[in-house]
């Protein structure tokens, strides 16, 4: 019996590596932007973020067809396949040499990871029973992906400061074969028990195509005007392929998201308001560590530790909360958990041109980590609850797809506001640099050195209004949801959590 459960342990040591992984590779190429940047010479913000984009919306269209294949071929299998293969690709990210084959492997390397997640919480799901076995594994899988995210920009500040921002990916290779060996020698095979071997290739072509373009269009409407008809027809384009993509759906017989799994109680509501919380959190990422280093002059490694705090403050966060759960249920925790993140979002939002940590970053933080310490565990029990064993790696999968989705989004749309607002600050207080760049004309020396210090000021100022904007924004989707659990997350009354998990997996 002991052996046994040492057995299970050993077991979720191994996918909780490898999810650790998954999500660490969304996060720990933050702290390196600006060195990307400068040293792949990337032409702005826009194009950046497609850093990191590319691999959540890879990761995210393809995340169910992964689930679906894990179902069919085998989790243990696909696990094996893709964390290898994920180690080796993570090679080819860090030799790029332009910003296309940087951008191009960071897709590659979220199409594989759709295809190790989901077949990672898929074993858990098979490996522990019902009830309070289960809840304890999935507290730690919860407590070990919101972590990862925290620990990303700590590992990205060191790697990127000490060795080179390549070493951000090299660092995958040797954790992704060791993974992958271990889970070959220790992790039992399994696979549902299904009548047929098809996977439906069309939806998962249709659904990503639209996600990608989707994505797309949201990043160059600032860019060519919300009403330019380039803009309408990329959105049109989107929302035809989306369309499709539910289409075929319906008429498949063995589609990749089978929409009777929306029947049960809670997933559609669940992985709504995973997208919204998902989508609020990454930027707070995205604009902090841009900020503290472009802004406030931080190295790479400081950046890092700016973040630490948490790194501590999710993991005592979660850890509590598998103790509080199955005592209040995880509908609370839902509702309450993204006004934290929203509250910690409108503090970051305040961020000033001469901030300081203490008073602009750390409250901010803490606030935002204590709300993914609620929230992700929660949302996993809710998402997952109810679903059949032959469905686990599908619930798994969809799970993940809103959560990186909801990012890619979230940041696509959260850059485009940032931009904006910066070019509208710049643009109103373009008179001053005009006034400035007369005098420079002269050829007065002190007139020069004022205007280039005032271009300065004004570009600097000007990047630090659209990050308040964006950070704000941000804020209102968390809000949307606490507001999406408040409404459409049903919990009975009284109920408690072994009642609700005892179909799961």
């Amino acid at each position: 019996m002991v052996k046994k459960v040492l057995h299970k342990n050993l077991i979720l040591l191994i996918v909780a590596v490898a999810q650790f992984m998954v999500v660490l590779d969304t996060s720990i190429v933050n702290v390196a932007l600006p060195s990307i940047a400068k040293a792949l010479h990337f032409a702005g913000e826009a194009d950046l973020q497609w850093i990191v984009t590319a691999y959540t919306l890879a990761f995210g269209g393809f995340l169910l067809l992964g689930g679906r294949a894990a179902d069919l071929y085998g989790r243990k299998r696909q696990f094996v396949f893709a964390t290898a293969l994920f180690g080796l690709v993570s090679l080819l990210t860090g030799l790029a040499t332009t910003p296309l084959m940087l951008d191009l492997m960071r897709a590659a390397q979220g199409l594989i990871a759709a295809f190790m997640s989901p077949a990672a919480l898929s074993i858990v799901l098979t490996t522990f029973k019902e009830g309070k076995e289960r809840a304890k594994a999935l507290s730690v899988w919860g407590a070990v992906a919101a972590a990862g995210g925290a620990a990303g920009v700590l590992l990205g500040g060191v790697l990127t400061q000490y060795l080179d921002w390549r070493w951000n990916f090299f660092v995958n290779v040797p954790v992704g074969l060791a993974v992958a060996w271990a889970a070959h020698r220790y992790v039992p095979e399994s696979k549902a028990d299904l009548e047929h071997q098809h996977l439906d290739l069309p939806g998962a072509t249709l659904v990503t195509s639209g996600l990608m373009l989707l994505v797309y269009a949201l990043t160059k409407a600032p860019e060519y005007g919300w009403t330019n008809h380039k803009s309408i027809w990329l959105f049109g384009a989107a929302v035809a392929l989306l369309t499709a993509f539910i289409w075929n759906e319906k008429r498949s017989k063995q589609p990749l998201m089978p929409l009777h799994i929306f029947g049960v109680r809670n997933v559609g509501s669940a992985n709504l308001t995973s997208l919204f919380n998902v989508a609020a959190i990454f930027s707070m990422f995205f604009f902090v560590t841009l900020y503290v280093q472009q802004i406030l002059g931080w190295s790479p490694l400081k950046s890092g530790l700016g973040f630490l705090p948490i790194t501590f403050v999710i993991g005592g966060v979660a850890t509590s909360m598998q103790h509080v759960i199955p005592r209040i249920g995880y509908k609370k925790p839902l509702i309450v958990a993204p006004w934290l993140i929203a509250a910690g979002l409108f503090w970051l939002s305040h961020m000033s041109v001469n901030g300081s940590y203490w008073t602009n970053i750390f409250p901010g933080l803490v606030l935002t980590a204590a709300g993914m310490g609620v929230s992700f565990i929660a949302i996993t029990m809710a998402a997952t609850a109810g679903v059949s064993q032959n469905e686990s790696g599908l619930a798994s999968g969809l799970l993940n797809t809103s959560q990186q989705i909801g990012g890619s989004l979230g940041l696509a749309i959260l850059s485009g506001i940032a931009t904006s607002g910066a070019a509208h600050y710049a643009k109103t207080h373009a008179a001053a640099m005009s006034a400035a760049a007369q005098k420079a004309a002269s050829g007065d020396p002190s007139a020069l050195a004022a205007a280039k210090q005032a271009g300065h000021e004004l570009m600097a100022q000007s990047t630090v209004v659209g990050f308040r904007h964006a950070l704000l924004w941000a804020a209102g989707l968390a809000l949307l949801g606490s507001l999406s659990a408040a409404l459409l997350i049903r919990e009975k009354k009284g109920e408690k959590l072994d009642a609700e998990v005892v179909h799961a997996g």
